[in-house]
């Protein structure tokens, strides 16, 4: 496979396993999927020759996850919302409340991300909203069959998708990457743990709707 003038989220699609070497390099395979792998890697300096080898032998590498290419529509939504909705539901506010304790607790300190629990709120208020209009409105439209119907709705997800990821990057930027200073207490040590499957999370979970479901469901299937 051409794998550096593949799209990442074409690639993602392709080679489920993927997404996890794309986090390694923090590339963003999900609001910045269109992008293809060389330009990813240019934009980070990045040695595309050993990350093609990467994927290469990824690639040769026995399937045993889902194959979500050919699960159906419904298969998919009813997949996303235990696994992704639900968990973001249950996470968000206590990452919220560890890291307001962690800025009241060490505001001090050169270390201490400061404006992080805003951020948290943030894209907790953003998500629940997001969440509730497609479980209200979008996924019963593509689960009825009128997926090519749904072209407006899945623009406003695909706009509120590339906002969580402009937060997300915020995140990034308050929390040194997510890493936690030397000698940060277990809150703190905990706090960003935690954020880190969040992003996990949330990637996999935009990926999954941007690359898979929402065309599928737009071509009619």
């Amino acid at each position: 496979m051409d794998y550096r003038n593949q799209p990442l989220g074409a690639l993602a699609v392709a080679i489920p396993r993927a997404t996890r070497l794309f986090r390694q390099y923090d590339l963003d395979f999900c609001c910045g999927g269109k992008q293809t792998l060389l330009q990813a890697t240019s934009k980070k300096d990045l040695d595309i020759d050993l990350i093609e080898q990467q994927l290469a032998d990824i690639e040769q590498q026995p399937e045993t996850s889902v194959n979500w290419q050919t699960a159906t529509l419904t298969e998919i939504i009813h997949y996303i919302i235990p696994r992704f909705h639900d968990r973001h539901r249950q996470e968000l506010p206590e990452l919220v409340l560890m890291a307001e304790k962690v800025e009241r607790v060490h505001g001090d300190k050169a270390a201490c991300p400061h404006g992080l629990a805003v951020q948290l709120q943030t894209i907790l208020d953003e998500l629940t909203s997001h969440m509730m209009k497609e479980e209200q409105i979008l996924f019963p439209m593509i689960v009825s069959g009128m997926g090519r119907q749904a072209s407006g709705p899945i623009s406003v997800m695909e706009r509120e998708h590339d906002d969580a990821g402009n937060i997300l990057e915020e995140i990034k930027r308050l929390t040194n990457n997510v890493t936690p200073p030397e000698g940060a207490c277990v809150t703190w040590r905990a706090l960003y743990a935690g954020i880190n499957e969040f992003i996990s999370d949330l990637m996999e979970h935009i990926h999954l709707e941007n690359n898979l479901l929402f065309p599928r469901a737009l071509r009619g299937e």
